[in-house]
């Protein structure tokens, strides 16, 4: 069916109004909030009980809104579960749930809020950006009735729905994202029945939107960025940190790089659950980030970000990830390797016995290539290169592989894959490469202390992951994370 006159008219004058005000840059913001978290109950409080514990987590976050906005931010993101928390069961959660229309309607909450019935939330998120002049990320809890003509309806007659909302300058709802792929405690909500790609047009580029363990799956994630060719992601997230490789600050970095997009992640601050870390991060590195185990407080961010990165003369070109290991003969040298657990993936390790060497290790249909120089080969401290090539996950499962060059905890090799955070180890060169059998490859590099390496490594053409000079502080870990999504298992509302 052909759009009607007047909407076509509304359309093309919406998008020369976009194009005439666009912006080269524009000022990104993401609140990482410590979270008032309700008190543990399996049975629903009332309805004011709820929203009195909302609105002190939104005081807070109002807060940081208003400064950003007088710093100059056009868009803030805020955390997974920010509002309310996460301690909930199906039932208890219910409370804290509103209807969120699809933003089709055309709705300014903070003018109209009755529209749609109850909405406090939705109003005062809406009020924020209005006030503030500003683009306003949010996560809360979605409800949708159903009945038992709908045969996936479930028995208590309503579908409860993780989501992302977005609130544009004016106060108007522009994207609502429900999470596609809930994490195994998420219970007291319900998958999506279809994924769904979110994307709205701002003077500032084009932006997509999903939740957390989303960012690990073809669906909604590759998606947004290969196919609809988004320049930034909004990543409300919750993540507890996992070394070696899965800490936020890290991966998330490393997954901005990799699809060569900016991604604005805010996470929760419980260092109780091991959940910091947010960052503003881009195709060539992090322009800010914060990762701090060691205070209860918030953070705000902001950095000035290119608004259409694809078109920066710094954009960085396609890799061919597999093009240089490929090529290249299976080095010579030390030919022992030993298995290792990272968590559950059994890793295959070679250890680093030398101040300088290649090595070459392999598992499945991946071979891992390193040529490395240390600075000075410590004793109390052992490095080892790794390969893994399988699924992992418990519950949910999804197929890495994964080359690294990584720090044991200590010299017993047993220890090789638990979680180091300090090293005193430098590098005057190492080169890092893999056979991968995808061109979806994340890079990333780790200091000592949980921090990131900007502008100390680079990506070849050819696939290496190399110094750029003597790293400046000691290693943890060098990493190119890959993933076979055409290996995943089916999700699980497919099964």
């Amino acid at each position: 069916m052909l759009p009607s006159r007047p909407l076509l008219h509304a359309g093309v004058f919406a998008l020369v109004v976009l194009q005439a005000f666009a912006a080269d840059t524009f000022i990104a913001a993401v609140y990482e909030h410590a979270v008032i978290l309700p008190d543990p109950t399996e049975k629903p409080v009332s309805h004011n009980v709820a929203l009195a514990l909302m609105n002190k987590n939104m005081d807070i976050l109002e807060g940081a809104i208003k400064e950003a906005a007088q710093q100059g931010a056009h868009i803030i993101v805020t955390p997974e579960d920010g509002i309310y928390g996460w301690k909930f069961t199906r039932e208890s959660i219910y409370p804290y749930l509103e209807d969120i229309p699809d933003p089709v309607v055309d709705w300014i909450p903070c003018t109209d809020p009755s529209r749609f019935g109850p909405a406090p939330v939705q109003e005062r998120l809406s009020c924020m950006a209005r006030n503030n002049s500003i683009y306003v990320v949010a996560n809360i809890g979605d409800k949708k009735l159903c009945n038992s003509s709908d045969p996936t309806c479930p028995s208590d007659g309503r579908y409860q729905y993780n989501t992302d909302v977005v609130f544009d300058p004016e106060g108007k709802l522009v994207a609502r994202y429900h999470k596609y792929n809930l994490f195994r405690s998420e219970t007291q909500f319900n998958y999506p029945k279809e994924p769904e790609a979110v994307t709205f047009e701002t003077p500032f580029g084009k932006f997509g939107i999903f939740t957390c363990f989303d960012i690990l799956f073809y669906e909604p994630a590759v998606v947004l960025v290969s196919k609809m060719q988004v320049d930034t992601v909004l990543f409300p997230t919750a993540w507890m940190n996992v070394l070696p490789f899965l800490t936020a600050v890290e991966f998330h970095s490393a997954w901005a790089m990799g699809m060569r997009v900016n991604l604005l992640s805010a996470n929760t601050h419980n260092i109780n659950f091991a959940m910091i870390g947010s960052g503003l991060f881009t195709p060539e590195g992090p322009a800010a980030y914060h990762y701090d185990s060691g205070t209860e407080e918030g953070c705000l961010l902001l950095a000035e970000l290119n608004a259409r990165p694809r078109l920066s003369p710094t954009y960085p070109p396609a890799v061919n990830w597999s093009l240089h290991a490929t090529s290249s003969q299976k080095f010579p040298g030390e030919n022992y390797t030993f298995s290792g657990s990272v968590r559950r993936d059994i890793f295959t390790f070679g250890e680093l016995k030398h101040k300088a060497g290649n090595y070459t290790v392999c598992q499945g249909d991946l071979c891992c290539h390193l040529v490395y120089q240390m600075s000075d080969k410590r004793k109390n401290e052992v490095y080892v290169l790794g390969a893994f090539d399988g699924l992992h996950g418990s519950l949910i499962k999804y197929h890495w592989q994964i080359c690294t060059l990584l720090k044991c905890k200590s010299t017993d090799l047993d220890t090789c894959g638990q979680p180091v955070e300090t090293a005193e180890t430098k590098f005057e060169m190492f080169s890092l490469s893999g056979t991968f059998g995808t061109n979806y490859v994340f890079p990333e590099v780790l200091y000592s202390g949980v921090q990131l390496a900007p502008g100390e490594f680079e990506v070849l053409r050819d696939g290496r992951l190399k110094n750029k000079h003597s790293t400046s502080k000691p290693l943890i870990t060098a990493t190119l994370f890959g993933r076979l999504y055409e290996k995943d298992p089916p999700h699980p509302l497919r099964t």
